[in-house]
């Protein structure tokens, strides 16, 4: 599977918090951006191979629990 771009990954990570959690997308796009300022998505930004659906299922569900 091709790996998105890290604005691609983002905005999947984004739209998976919104649709697993029920959350709405200001809220979704806040908590993306708290984990964005916090470094944690700095590797994916460094290695763009780890931007995959896979890695964004796992991301949402890190992001939710660490940045609600």
């Amino acid at each position: 599977m091709k790996p998105m771009t890290y604005e691609q990954h983002l905005d999947e990570v984004t739209t998976l918090i919104t649709e697993k959690y029920g959350i709405e997308d200001e809220v979704a796009i806040a908590m993306v951006m708290r984990a964005q300022a916090a470094d944690y998505f700095s590797g994916h930004d460094d290695d763009p191979a780890i931007c995959t659906l896979d890695r964004a299922h796992e991301d949402a569900r890190v992001v939710f629990k660490k940045y609600r």
